[in-house]
């Protein structure tokens, strides 16, 4: 990775290879579920809570409704697709040919992993190969299709970490579909030859696996690669990976799960668990035509709100642009960041370079935002851990982590009063109260002998995340 050491030792910038199937841990592992499942999650990742994803390759280059262009193009046939391309190509064009076009001449590593610091992001989650099988490194098994061959003519992963996928238009892809997946030409000849390449080469901390809903985990060999990786690979003490190994894996098998893309549980899962979500609403890729109302602004990404905008719609994290009648007033409330680290999840936020290779500048601040409220505010999330109760009275409004002796709670709607009342936790006389961020004592008085307690606030800062945490010391 192309960073300088004391980045390295400022966040971890960890690959993660999307592949689209398409020491505690020193045992062996055999090529089964029960296993693998067994297997204990390395803990640094649960530690790390907050992680960057990020969509870049070819699919960047048309920047049209989402990464998924090509197959929407191509495979679907969708007349805004068909349009899009009639109106601005020549009759013949191929996706192929977007490829030399995806030069990423203004790609600065260095910059990219300024920004993702200052987010207070803990991981990096870069696609070094997506659905349409563009390698971001110079992959022995992609010849000509791949960033070193063509376009940048660099090796995108080796400058900053990878994610990897890859099946839609493959040949040997789609004549083992068509075969019913009794045949595993492209898995043989293609995936894991690859996905064996990028792990010995990279040595990635993370695998973020998908694209593999098709074919059930045996056509995929899931098995037999995640035992590998878990007794023999390079990273097998530290590898951490999601759900996504073929059809009715998720939620189920693997390491973490992700179930879906933004996956919210609604109760404390037992297992442990990531959000993946973007701030480009309708889209994991960068878009050339995304409007302001299709993003989320911070105080959404901190505490996810659906609200009216400026020219009519409601935001929501769910539909991109939702309409409303005229004089309605949806406050909807519905925590993400925050709700997903009390509920014990990870949190992925995916942004979208431009084929020039910047971030756009509205991701850019919407990182640095993110950031700048976790420099207050972090404690309360890194190295959390869920607490007995996870939100106040079924409400969104207070939301509580743990670590150590200390428990917090998050103030996400900004009090109407000069107090707040926290019936949960369980004073004691040597109870102390705190804003983080502000060092002065807060008095508190108990509301009821079984617990509770009642907080004189000062006036709370404007912060643009508008969510507030509070310390309780000497609680139960």
């Amino acid at each position: 990775m192309l960073l300088s050491s004391d980045k390295r030792t400022a966040m971890r910038v960890l690959l993660v290879l999307v592949l689209v199937l398409g020491s505690a841990l020193a045992r062996s592992y055999t090529a089964d579920w029960t296993s693998l499942d067994a297997r204990p999650l390395p803990p640094w990742y649960d530690g790390a809570k907050f992680g960057i994803f990020v969509h870049w390759g070819v699919f960047s280059v048309p920047g049209f409704g989402s990464e998924w262009f090509w197959w929407h193009w191509r495979g679907q046939l969708d007349p805004k697709c068909m349009k899009f391309m009639a109106d601005n190509y020549p009759p013949g064009f191929s996706y192929p040919e977007f490829a030399p076009q995806f030069r990423a001449p203004f790609f600065d590593p260095e910059h990219w992993a300024d920004i993702f610091e200052a987010s207070g992001a803990k991981y990096v989650v870069l696609t070094a190969k997506h659905h349409e099988g563009f390698t971001n490194w110079g992959s022995p098994f992609s010849w000509n299709w791949n960033s070193v061959d063509t376009g940048p003519h660099r090796d995108l992963v080796g400058d900053l970490g990878g994610r990897g996928a890859q099946k839609w238009f493959n040949p040997l892809y789609l004549s083992d579909k068509k075969n019913g997946f009794k045949t595993q030409e492209f898995v043989m000849q293609k995936m894991l030859p690859e996905l064996y390449n990028m792990v010995v080469r990279y040595k990635p901390e993370l695998i973020w696996s998908d694209g593999d809903w098709e074919a059930p985990d045996t056509y995929w060999n899931s098995t037999e690669f995640l035992a590998w990786l878990y007794n023999d690979s390079p990273v097998k003490d530290t590898i951490v990976t999601n759900d996504r190994w073929g059809a009715g894996c998720a939620c189920k098998h693997g390491g973490y799960y992700n179930c879906a893309d933004k996956y919210t549980p609604g109760q404390l899962p037992k297992h442990k668990w990531e959000k993946c979500t973007s701030v480009d609403l309708r889209s994991w890729g960068y878009r050339r035509n995304m409007k302001i109302v299709e993003l989320m602004d911070l105080p959404n990404i901190i505490e996810l709100t659906k609200k009216k905008n400026v020219t009519g719609h409601i935001v929501s994290p769910y539909r991109s642009v939702l309409p409303y009648d005229e004089g309605e007033r949806l406050v909807l409330r519905s925590q993400d960041l925050v709700r997903t680290v009390a509920m014990g999840g990870n949190y992925l936020l995916n942004v979208g370079p431009t084929p020039d290779g910047t971030i756009p500048v509205l991701f850019e601040e919407r990182l640095r935002g993110v950031g700048a409220w976790l420099a207050v505010n972090g404690e309360a999330i890194y190295g959390s851990n869920p607490w007995r109760v996870q939100r106040q009275n079924k409400t969104d409004t207070v939301w509580f982590t743990s670590k150590g002796s200390a428990v917090y709670a998050f103030i996400t709607t900004k009090p109407t009063k000069n107090y707040i009342i926290l019936y949960d936790p369980k004073t004691s006389v040597s109870t102390k109260v705190t804003l983080l961020g502000n060092p002065t004592l807060l008095h508190w008085s108990p509301i009821q002998v079984g617990g509770g307690l009642a907080i004189a606030l000062p006036e709370l800062p404007f912060v643009p995340g508008q969510a507030w945490t509070l310390r309780l010391d000497g609680v139960l």
